[in-house]
């Protein structure tokens, strides 16, 4: 796909026909620019303290590796007019942290209350904990052949495998939870 000529797009452009604003060597890829450096420069010398910073607001180290990542993402398409790129960086990740909150606060308020949650009976919750024992593979045949009540060989289509080895984890699952609930009982 890393076409060199400009109608490696949309198509729409010939090389007769440059777009307006329009420098190649900018925006192709096989051929970087200054500012790439520039922004190379910048990735190298600011990614650890961002993350840093990003942690300190947050407390979330995967958060902060995130929100940094996002914030560099914001920053590129805009890098080349900006006069202290440091600094909008800085102030990017602070912003992203400040909205982080506010998507964690509202996430909070309408999270559903315990009065809202589904409640099981014993049996079923039984169930579930079973389910939850059986390996990935297992609990998705299990879940396909009887909650969505697909055949053998809709399975082994979904899950691209033979409808053989469908048949093994169905049988093999079933056992495992036969023996779990049987041992609880």
């Amino acid at each position: 796909m890393g076409g060199s000529s400009p109608t490696s797009g949309s198509g729409r452009q010939t090389a007769a026909e440059p777009v307006r604003g329009h420098d190649p060597a900018r925006t192709d890829p096989a051929r970087p620019g200054p500012e790439d450096d520039d922004f190379d420069a910048l990735y190298r010398t600011e990614r650890l303290p961002m993350v840093r910073l990003a942690h300190l607001i947050t407390g979330s180290n995967a958060a902060a590796e995130d929100l940094v990542h996002d914030a560099f993402l914001k920053v590129r398409p805009r890098f080349a007019e900006l006069r202290d790129p440091g600094a909008y960086l800085r102030t990017t990740v602070v912003n992203e942290c400040r909205m982080w909150f506010r998507r964690r606060d509202v996430e909070a308020r309408h999270a559903p209350t315990p009065s809202d949650r589904l409640l099981l009976p014993p049996d079923l919750d039984e169930t579930w904990t079973a389910l939850q024992q059986l390996s990935p593979k297992r609990r998705i045949v299990v879940f396909l052949r009887f909650y969505e009540d697909r055949s053998i060989d809709d399975i082994a289509e979904i899950l691209q495998c033979r409808p053989g080895t469908v048949r093994s984890l169905l049988r093999r699952g079933l056992a495992s939870l036969r023996e779990v609930l049987t041992d609880g009982s």
